[in-house]
């Protein structure tokens, strides 16, 4: 049983932000409460099925003007996904949930140590064009992807917030050289963190086999935050045909996949071997990794060497 102030005092927001798993919490009246994430924001319902809305001044979908107006913010997280096919077993917003909760978590985390992080609602739809031989994926061209962040960016720029993180989970949206573009033309920094590599030197400490769509690492996300969305009996093998060119296969030659030459489900690694405890695991690190790089940015002043380091 968790006392939601003894959370909240000791920044153990991971407990409170898992989509999906139901965590308790207790008020002074002794009712217990179930908190969760509901759309866009945080919900408590007690016993009696009351739902009371929580306002989370780290989320921008539910703070208001009066308390923004008494806030300095110092970093914008803007989580980006993808609606996709993965494999046949996963829901086909995978990218953009699991995103949605790693940005949500993060910032939820480095508030308490900061109280300067605000984030976004996340962009669902990302470049999926070699995708859309599967139905109903959705596809937005990187031209149109990188028009609607600049705008957002602009924006947040207007109300003084010139520290951007995009929060990629999606690897079919390459934002370097907008960063490149944007950094020249206004008077911002924006960082890009593909959240499912910031774990990536701990990757066989807790997974048996690679992931590269759909396989063990993000199956096992799915049966941590979203378990009744995933039904593992109708999951494919993901295995892939091989490039026939020995400098595709060794990486040093790159090209794009068409994913409905590689197998008839979506899917690239094996996810026989994924469990919840295994999502958790790594989410649970990344999302520290993220929030305490969202800290350590938002304390940090910007002068004219940010963001490098002054070695003088």
């Amino acid at each position: 049983m968790f006392d939601l102030r003894q959370v909240k005092q000791a920044g153990d927001w991971v407990a409170l932000a898992r989509l999906s798993l139901r965590h308790y919490a207790s008020k002074d009246d002794g009712h217990e409460r179930n908190l969760r994430l509901s759309g866009e924001c945080w919900t408590a319902t007690t016993q009696s099925g009351e739902v009371i809305h929580m306002i989370d001044e780290w989320d921008l979908g539910s703070t208001n003007l009066h308390r923004i107006s008494k806030r300095k913010y110092e970093v914008a997280v803007l989580p980006t996904g993808a609606i996709e096919t993965h494999n046949r077993h996963l829901p086909v917003g995978q990218d953009w949930r699991h995103t949605t909760h790693v940005a949500r978590t993060a910032c939820a985390l480095a508030w308490p140590e900061c109280e300067s992080v605000i984030c976004l609602p996340a962009i669902p739809y990302g470049v999926d064009c070699n995708l859309m031989a599967y139905p109903l994926t959705i596809h937005v061209s990187q031209a149109t992807l990188d028009a609607m962040i600049r705008d957002i960016i602009t924006s947040l720029r207007k109300h003084g917030i010139r520290k951007i993180v995009i929060l990629n989970g999606h690897g079919g949206n390459e934002f370097k050289a907008l960063v490149r573009q944007i950094q020249t033309d206004l008077d911002v920094f924006v960082f890009i963190c593909n959240w499912w590599t910031v774990g990536h030197d701990r990757y066989d400490e807790i997974f048996t086999k690679p992931d590269d769509h759909g396989g063990e690492m993000e199956t096992s996300v799915a049966l941590e935050l979203f378990p009744d969305l995933v039904e593992p009996n109708v999951a494919g093998d993901g295995r892939t045909r091989p490039y026939r060119f020995e400098a595709l296969r060794k990486k040093w030659v790159e090209t794009s996949r068409d994913f409905s030459k590689i197998n008839d489900h979506s899917a690239s690694g094996d996810p026989t071997h994924a469990t919840a405890d295994k999502g958790r695991r790594y989410l649970e690190l990344s999302c520290r990794r993220i929030a305490d790089f969202l800290i350590e940015l938002a304390r940090s002043p910007i002068d004219d060497l940010f963001p490098l380091a002054d070695q003088t």
